[in-house]
């Protein structure tokens, strides 16, 4: 009777064990990858959170458990030194298998949201490989557009048919370029806002719908200060004040002369780099001295970078940086959703009915302005 009491006991004790260890657990194979290591990451949001690494055992295995709470699916990233391996969203109670090797090149079981993150990351990927070939070549403009168009179309169809997934927020904040979103478009903003009531039904707690809202939020705000915009007769300018390369500050209303064009842009991106020497600065010096002044605000959070660009380039125009890129109060108050873009001012006050789209576009507002 002694014996069995202990027995009792000792399951008591196991079931106990059990029931405080970890919930969710990842059973992995690194092809050739014996005796290295493997680096557990978690999506906090916007950054990775290193949760351990791992041995690879003599036969490429390794294992790793960890704790989700119910209702939280947390996004799970295996890495190789600094290569991703394998992308993982994990429920409380997943037991997931990975099959993978160095390259990135893997297999998941036991996890559909996995699956569905996976098929959405090769997609983003031949995506960015199809789009940088494209930009690559030369007067590929149209067939840019049109890729481009194309990924966007396919893309909202996926996040609207899976609306109640978390896949569907990586979707949401995927971008063409460091300062421009596939979801780019103003009134993205109430799609957001759709998604993420779908989404806060069955993940209310989720950081990432959190996250999501917070955007959508701010994507509405966007909205709103375009449509007010666009319905304004006549409205005066928002003055901007930010620092040249020399550090000192320039202010848009001490640069105005008879039409001056207020354009954001990145020095990051190839294209704009080559816009401006290629267009904006033959444009400029063609009609600078009848009254036309440039007053380009660099949404770079790397102001060394933009500096350099500036001095190479040899940008004759005003230029400034402001280093809080997309959260800049500025991309509110001009209504900035994408990058290029301008606005004109003429005689101190905004020309709503600027249609000005590219060189030509541009040329031909300057001539009939000037």
């Amino acid at each position: 009777m002694k014996n069995f009491s202990r027995f009792i006991a000792a399951v008591g004790l196991l079931a106990l064990v059990l029931s405080c260890g970890k919930n969710t657990r990842i059973a992995g194979n690194l092809h050739e990858g014996a005796g290295e290591e493997v680096i557990v990451k978690l999506l906090d949001v916007n950054r990775f959170q290193v949760l351990d690494t791992v041995k690879v055992n003599e036969a490429g295995n390794f294992s790793y458990q960890l704790d989700i709470e119910e209702g939280k699916p947390e996004f799970i990233y295996l890495f190789h030194g600094n290569r991703q391996i394998a992308s993982l969203l994990l429920q409380k109670g997943d037991q997931v298998k990975v099959l993978t090797d160095t390259l990135g090149t893997y297999t998941v079981e036991g996890s559909e949201e996995s699956l569905k993150l996976q098929q959405v990351e090769n997609e983003y990927n031949a995506f960015m490989k199809d789009f940088r070939q494209l930009m690559d070549q030369e007067d590929q403009g149209p067939a840019v557009s049109r890729r481009y168009v194309a990924y966007y179309r396919d893309r909202l169809a996926y996040v609207v048919g899976n609306s109640h997934s978390l896949t569907v927020v990586p979707v949401l904040f995927q971008q063409v370029t460091p300062n421009m979103a596939v979801f780019s478009q103003p009134t993205d903003g109430i799609l957001m806002r759709n998604i993420c009531d779908s989404l806060k039904t069955v993940y209310p707690e989720s950081r990432y719908v959190k996250a999501l809202e917070k955007e959508a939020n701010r994507r509405l705000s966007l909205l709103d200060v375009n449509n007010r915009l666009k319905d304004a007769k006549e409205v005066g300018y928002i003055d901007i004040n930010l620092p040249g390369i020399d550090g000192k500050n320039v202010q848009l209303s001490e640069s105005l002369k008879k039409v001056t064009m207020v354009y954001f842009w990145s020095s990051t991106a190839a294209g704009q780099k080559m816009f401006n020497l290629d267009a904006l600065t033959p444009i400029y010096e063609q009609y600078k001295d009848k009254g036309f002044e440039i007053y380009a605000v660099s949404l770079d959070a790397d102001k060394s970078a933009w500096a350099a660009a500036v001095r190479n380039q040899a940008l004759p125009w005003v230029n400034v940086c402001d280093t809080r890129g997309a959260q800049s109060p500025y991309v509110v108050s001009y209504g900035i959703g994408s990058l290029p873009m301008a606005w004109f001012i003429v005689d101190g006050t905004v020309d709503q009915d600027a249609k000005v789209r590219d060189a030509a576009t541009l040329k031909e507002y300057l001539r009939r302005k000037l």
